[in-house]
């Protein structure tokens, strides 16, 4: 099975879906001015005004056009053409400023033409790809001196547990191999009619941080967060910052985010 053009379709399959979502609610990102960014990401990221920031695989560009609205100078890039258009569209309507590249991520440095003050890789991205030495190659490729890499990603902790009360191991953490997907549905509810199959690929923390540290990535700081975006578990409860176990139970890592710098010279 080809994985890029398996993956491919199926997330254009998801564009339209996603853009007419309440999940990501494009209408109201357009007219109020909001960021989609969580806190902890633009606080660990800090301030952008004037910066080049690259976002690999950033899907329609919410998260993108968000860091814009910060004062960053953006670029956005992913390997679906119809989440690009979609992306072109929204900023437009926006009104912000923004360049929108269709390209596999594998592709980037040489798709982009150019080197960032930031990369920023946004949750829910490693999965969809095979080779992270490779990623964190292009990475530094796409780095200016002294710039950084933020990522911000699902925990792959919450991954060996069982999907209705998070407390039993029931997968392999060290499970590397494709894993083929036939899933009718997409996270935000919606149908798919067609390209129902994608092929995802589970990495561990320590291989992410060893990627990015063999690229010659100087890491500042792995953090790792007690809390998710979504109700991962049956067990989880909304405190209003996400989805995290409730107070008196003993807490698992669920997300976290990685900044790593390139040498200054």
């Amino acid at each position: 099975m080809d994985y890029l053009e398996t993956n491919r379709a199926n997330w254009n399959a998801r564009v339209p879906i996603h853009v007419s979502s309440a999940f990501y609610d494009v209408e109201d990102f357009t007219a109020s001015g909001r960021s989609v960014l969580r806190p902890f990401e633009v606080a660990e990221v800090g301030d952008v005004s004037g910066r080049r920031l690259a976002h690999l695989q950033c899907h329609f560009g919410l998260d993108t056009l968000s860091w814009a609205r910060l004062g960053a100078e953006v670029t956005g890039l992913d390997f679906s053409p119809a989440a690009i258009d979609q992306a072109r569209r929204i900023a437009a309507g926006c009104g912000i400023r923004a360049r929108f590249v269709t390209a596999d991520v594998y592709d980037a440095a040489e798709a982009l033409g150019e080197t960032y003050d930031v990369v920023y890789t946004g949750i829910g991205a490693l999965v969809w790809l095979p080779d992270l030495t490779r990623w964190a190659e292009t990475v530094a490729a796409l780095l200016k001196p002294g710039g950084f890499l933020y990522l911000a990603e699902f925990h792959p902790f919450a991954d060996i547990l069982d999907d209705e009360t998070g407390t039993k191991v029931t997968h392999d953490y060290f499970a590397r191999g494709p894993q083929v997907w036939e899933e009718p549905y997409t996270y935000t509810g919606g149908e798919l009619a067609e390209h129902r199959t994608s092929v995802q690929f589970q990495h561990g923390l320590g291989e992410v941080v060893s990627a990015v540290a063999a690229a010659g990535l100087r890491v500042e700081f792995v953090h790792e967060h007690d809390r998710t975006l979504f109700r991962r578990f049956a067990t989880l409860a909304d405190d209003g910052t996400g989805y995290r176990l409730p107070d008196g139970a003993p807490k698992i890592p669920l997300m976290y985010s990685l900044r790593a710098a390139a040498p200054a010279t």
